[in-house]
């Protein structure tokens, strides 16, 4: 084996085996952006997230009318919704950092670049139009992805249950994590989804479900935790990861703990 084949292995294996053994580490949620005002979602947020060595940096894809695969979080881009408009008209309008809208390809191109440890958190957004439509977003965000040979450093959450069990038919390896809070630990892994990453309002309605995700050995998140005292409460019962918009805050945090 190669000196590269080598160290792609090796972070394979730190990839892989993070989420079953390393506990309360941090997921940038868009990229590590507010600290030095940077664009959500952007370039220049990943690439700020992996030099802080961050465990995690969270991303949303949208697919455009005309196919292209997008990264942005809301539905709308410049008040023009991006599933009903062509790639072209979208990136006319830059982010506040000079960036265009960055493709699903260029972001993950960028994020494999440098990066020994940060985890690409990639979010597909639900369609607004339908669901399968949402589906078919899942597939070709997953093949741009495997295409990249990023397959092994990325990780899929979504919202919508439909797209997750879309990707787990494609890929039965990957891992997956369910947003929406109202299916127990117990109900995910049934279907072979094997994390869960709830807003920490439902971990506190529904204590019981974190040591019955850790009893089914699933993946344990939380979103988004900005608060100190917040902070602190997820970190007291040991999650996988912690997703947040104040990174830099939470690693203090994490650190007073230990």
């Amino acid at each position: 084996m190669n000196t590269f084949k080598k160290i792609s292995f090796l972070f394979v294996l730190i990839v892989l085996s993070s989420c079953s053994i390393k506990k309360n580490e941090i997921v940038a949620h868009r990229g590590a952006w507010k600290k030095k005002n940077l664009p959500e979602n952007s370039i220049a947020a990943l690439r700020h997230a992996i030099d802080l060595k961050f465990a995690g940096s969270e991303f949303d894809v949208w697919r455009t009318a005309d196919d292209s695969l997008l990264i942005n979080h809301d539905s709308h881009f410049n008040k023009l919704l991006i599933e009903e408009t062509n790639y072209a008209d979208l990136i006319k309008f830059k982010l506040s950092n000079g960036e265009k809208l960055p493709t699903l390809h260029e972001y993950i191109s960028e994020g494999m670049q440098n990066n020994k440890k940060t985890l690409l958190v990639c979010e597909i957004k639900p369609s607004e139009i339908s669901q399968e439509r949402g589906k078919k977003t899942a597939v070709l965000t997953v093949e741009i992805i495997r295409k990249l040979k990023a397959d092994k450093n990325t990780c899929y959450i979504s919202f919508d249950y439909e797209i997750l069990k879309q990707i787990r038919q494609i890929d039965p390896k990957t891992s997956l994590q369910y947003l929406e809070g109202n299916k127990s630990p117990k109900q995910v892994k049934a279907d072979n989804i094997n994390g869960i990453d709830y807003h920490y309002s439902v971990f506190k309605k529904h204590p019981e479900w974190i040591q019955e995700a850790k009893d089914n050995k699933m993946i344990l998140n939380a979103w988004t935790v900005n608060e100190p005292g917040d902070m602190d409460w997820i970190i007291a019962h040991k999650f996988n990861y912690i997703t947040t918009n104040e990174p830099e805050l939470l690693i203090q945090r994490v650190k007073s703990k230990k």
